[in-house]
Order: C-alpha cells, then sequence, then structure tokens
C-alpha cells in the first residue's frame, strides 16, 4: 500500500480538514488546553512509539504563549519511556481530553526536558515539585471532530460496564509476572493511588 493507493481509495482531504491545521495556538486552542485535565503524550524511540497518560487539576499542561506549552512530570513508576524517547528524539505528540467534550485537541511539537528549578515550581502541586518539565514548541495544532467519542460512547454512563470487565491492575501484573503482589482488591488499589500521587 503506498499513498497514491490510498488517495485511490479516499479521495482528498474535505476542504475543512485540510485547512484547520495551525502552526501555533490560538486562542479556541488555548482555551481547549487550560480546560483539559487529561492528556496523551505520544514519543517515538526510533522503533516503537510510546503513549502515556498524564492527568492533573485543569492547568496543568501551562500555555507559556502560543508557541511554546510546558507539562509537569509527576511520581510514576520511574520507567520514564517517554523521558528517555525525547532525550533520543525530541518528537511529539498530544492529544488534550476535556470530560464530557466529544471533540479533542491535537498539538505537535519539538521537546525539552529541564529541570530549571523556576520552572518546576511554576508546577508545584500541593507539595510535590515535578523532577523535571516538559518544554514543547509546538509545531502543529488542529481540533478533531468528536465522531470517535460518539460511536465510542465515552462519555455516556447508560453505556459503562456495571462491574468491572477485567481483572485489577495487581492481579493481572501477578499473573503476567509471577510478581506477588499483596494488594489485589480494586478499592485497595484506588486507595494507593491516592496516596502516592503528591
Amino acid at each position: 500500500m503506498d499513498e497514491k493507493r490510498l488517495r485511490e481509495i479516499y479521495g482528498p482531504a474535505k476542504e475543512k480538514a485540510a485547512s484547520k491545521i495551525l502552526s501555533e495556538l490560538d486562542k479556541h486552542c488555548i482555551s481547549f488546553i487550560k480546560n483539559s485535565s487529561f492528556v496523551v503524550v505520544g514519543t517515538v524511540n526510533g522503533q516503537n512509539i510510546d503513549l502515556s497518560p498524564k492527568g492533573d487539576p485543569l492547568g496543568f499542561v501551562k500555555v507559556i504563549n502560543q508557541n511554546f506549552l510546558e507539562i509537569p512530570d509527576r511520581p510514576g513508576n520511574n520507567r520514564i519511556d517517554g523521558l528517555l524517547n525525547i532525550v533520543k528524539n525530541n518528537c511529539i505528540s498530544l492529544l488534550f481530553f476535556i470530560p464530557s467534550i466529544n471533540e479533542t485537541l491535537r498539538v505537535q511539537g519539538e521537546a525539552i526536558i529541564t529541570e530549571d528549578l523556576d520552572t518546576r515550581e511554576r508546577h508545584r502541586l500541593k507539595s510535590n515539585v515535578p523532577k523535571t518539565v516538559l518544554r514543547i514548541k509546538v509545531t502543529q495544532a488542529h481540533l478533531h471532530c468528536g465522531k470517535s467519542m460518539l460511536r465510542a460512547g465515552l462519555w455516556e454512563p447508560k453505556g459503562w460496564p456495571k462491574t468491572r470487565p477485567i481483572p485489577t491492575l495487581f492481579e493481572m501484573i501477578e499473573d503476567q509476572t509471577g510478581i506477588e503482589c499483596e494488594i489485589k482488591e480494586d478499592n485497595k488499589i484506588i486507595d494507593q493511588y491516592r496516596k502516592e500521587l503528591y
């Protein structure tokens, strides 16, 4: 399959879709980011693409100006896959969500990792000062329609499962790795998450 064949199958991009690509953040992009509490961060290590969910209170991704964003790195499992990828390849892609809103915002750019204290302090949350902050130079941004959310029923509670349809995280990890996990109950896992947030 090549580009020519794909265009034969799909035809040209619709005019509105082709013309909506921005080279910097406009007022609508900035408003979207300020109202977003969740972003998926995509990075590349040369062979694989990593996607990492990031969430915090509204405004945790700071808009410095129409060309620059900052994302704090909160405590986690210390795999730091995305950060290690950025050291090798600074390309980054972001997908912003606002709960109950079907549309998303896609941002692409070039990232650097900073441990500058003033920058880190700007992202202080309660007792947590992030160890590093991603500073992203925006190269592309565009809004994305909400058809996939509607198809998935993502924000429709009536379509949500009544009970957890899969084992808990630690049950699955124990099964996958053979490493025994002391906590297995979902409510206890959530309690542990809360204790480790900040």
